[in-house]
């Protein structure tokens, strides 16, 4: 090798290197620039002041015949007082929309109507939606007689355009008037999703609108088209809790998830969110959610997997029977039951995972 081209790699080296140790320097700072900070979430909308933080949504018990365990529904909405949660939300999520009856629906939001009147913190939500319109209206007129705190809606199957969904709630805005109408933006069995603008749309001409638990497409952009505008009362995060340490930052208000298993760490994670005092035990508490939450990736079951073996290990429900759709999606004429099976291995991992929540659970046992 000459001399020349010895040093002219020398100098490359040289450069190299110094470039290598500016650049190492330069995202430092750059992240501490950045850096994320916990700040005590800011309530947009002083109305309505209880429908804000975690509202789980109970899972549908059964009982070993198939039929709805309202004893159980009951037991799980005085579990979720117990765990000092908010709110909770009912009938709501697959598993309770397209599983039940009409009449189960109704006597289910009957069951937890009373229930919620002898509870100290936890506010009860109403579920009312429909295939259709009519469909959705014996909900929200049965709603309307109960005692709640709010309703949620979701998109109705058949609606095809933004003028289906505008019309379809338009016309609950006429039943329900005097409690906050939640939107849920997701639709199911080929129905479409409400824009942005649909959304603001209804907030802007109804009052008691503009709540709204974003799950839909580009979230993030959508949560912040949401959060931009004044007519937007408050924004719930969704997508089974995997957003809402984020989200928060950003300006959601609370979570709706069916993780009532959880409602005890849900309202922790919510008070460190509210009051930005301890970011460190926020992060920690969080990371403990998630790492249950992962469960989902390795266990059978989704929502009504591993969660129900806590909810029967947390002393609610008695059993871990599930409905199941029939062939091709369809909802069976008569229910179909399936219980969780869960080897030795899988339930030794969800316990000793369980085991990390400890700091942030309830102590003692939940005795119903």
């Amino acid at each position: 090798m000459n001399r020349n081209h010895f040093l002219s790699r020398r100098g490359l080296l040289k450069t190299s290197l110094a470039g290598a140790a500016a650049s190492a320097a330069l995202p430092w700072s750059i992240v501490r620039a950045r850096s994320a900070e916990q700040v005590p979430v800011k309530l947009r909308s002083p109305d309505y002041p209880r429908f804000r933080g975690p509202f789980p949504i109970l899972s549908t018990p059964y009982t070993e015949t198939g039929a709805v365990d309202y004893e159980t529904l009951a037991r799980s909405a005085r579990f979720v007082d117990w765990c000092e949660s908010p709110g909770m939300i009912w009938p709501q999520s697959n598993d309770s929309v397209d599983l039940l009856t009409r009449d189960e629906k109704l006597e289910g939001m009957e069951v937890l109507a009373a229930t919620a009147e002898k509870l100290t913190t936890t506010a009860l939500c109403l579920g009312v939606q429909g295939t259709d319109t009519d469909d959705m209206l014996v909900y929200a007129r049965h709603a309307k007689q109960l005692p709640s705190v709010a309703v949620i809606s979701r998109p109705p199957d058949t609606g095809k355009t933004q003028d289906d969904l505008r019309q379809y709630w338009r016309a609950l805005a006429e039943v329900i008037t005097d409690r906050p109408v939640m939107i849920q933006t997701t639709a199911r069995r080929g129905g479409v999703s409400p824009s942005t603008e649909l959304l603001i749309e209804l907030a802007r001409e109804f009052p008691n609108f503009g709540y709204v638990k974003e799950e839909s497409g580009d979230v993030i952009g959508r949560t912040r088209a949401l959060l931009a505008s004044p007519h937007i009362r408050s924004v719930f995060s969704a997508r089974g809790a995997f957003g809402w340490l984020y989200e928060s930052r950003l300006g959601t208000e609370g979570l709706v998830t069916e993780r009532s298993a959880y409602a005890d760490l849900l309202a922790q994670i919510w008070k460190l969110m509210r009051s930005g005092s301890d970011p460190e035990k926020l992060k920690d508490a969080y990371a403990k959610l998630t790492l249950m939450l992962n469960l989902s990736r390795v266990l059978p079951g989704d929502l009504r997997g591993y969660s129900l073996h806590l909810l029967n290990l947390r002393g609610v429900w008695r059993n871990r029977l599930s409905r199941e759709y029939g062939p091709n999606g369809i909802t069976p004429e008569k229910p179909i039951l399936r219980d969780l099976t869960l080897n030795d291995e899988e339930i030794a991992e969800i316990e000793w995972r369980f085991e990390s929540l400890k700091p942030y659970l309830k102590p003692g046992q939940f005795e119903g």
